[in-house]
């Protein structure tokens, strides 16, 4: 995989998790279907379906995928499920060697961020599999933002930027999913598109 690394004085990076830094992407797929399938889906979970909503904060995803198959689920329960099924995979995730080559090289004298659509209880474990944990003083979740802030809203990366220390148009994203591409250029920054699907 080549990145294309945009020319400029960027004075800090912010890494999207899943799929961008780890490649959790099939993990996650294989918990989402799982979960799924306990709360009435009769067919396989849609894999263009799952990669679209990339980086959505997970509640907002059992949502979104309990209404395209026409289930009344509890989007609560089935985070809850979908994130014990994901804990019983992460061990097997592994890191993205180009991102984390760059971020290796970066990260001795650049702030580097996570702004990630997955709770603390699923972002840590995955960091933690990948050996990076150590790369990171500031880690954004959903949890740091007001509901319904999450990814595509730009209010993630606004936050690692002032976490960091570092103006908006100072930060390079790097994401694999339309809705953080999205965010990130709402957020006034340059992108660095990660292809998830591999």
């Amino acid at each position: 995989m080549q990145l294309d690394i945009p020319q400029g004085d960027f004075a800090g990076y912010i890494f999207d998790l899943d799929g961008t830094l780890v490649d959790t992407m099939p993990l996650h797929y294989l918990a989402w279907d799982e979960a799924m399938h306990a709360v009435g889906l009769k067919e396989k979970l849609s894999e263009d379906l799952f990669y679209s909503l990339g980086g959505v904060p997970t509640l907002r995803v059992a949502e979104l995928i309990g209404k395209h198959y026409g289930l009344t689920v509890d989007p609560d329960a089935v985070m809850h499920n979908k994130e014990m099924l994901y804990l019983q995979l992460v061990h097997k995730a592994e890191p993205i060697a180009p991102v984390v080559e760059f971020l290796e090289r970066m990260a001795p004298t650049h702030p580097c961020a996570i702004a990630t659509g997955g709770t603390p209880e699923v972002a840590l474990p995955a960091l933690d599999a990948a050996g990076l944990r150590g790369f990171f003083k500031v880690i954004i979740t959903p949890n740091d933002v007001p509901p319904g802030r999450g990814k595509p809203a730009p209010d993630m990366f606004l936050l690692a930027a002032k976490k960091m220390g570092v103006p908006p148009e100072r930060c390079l994203v790097f994401e694999d999913a339309e809705p953080g591409i999205r965010a990130a250029l709402a957020a006034g920054m340059q992108v660095v598109h990660v292809p998830s699907r591999r």
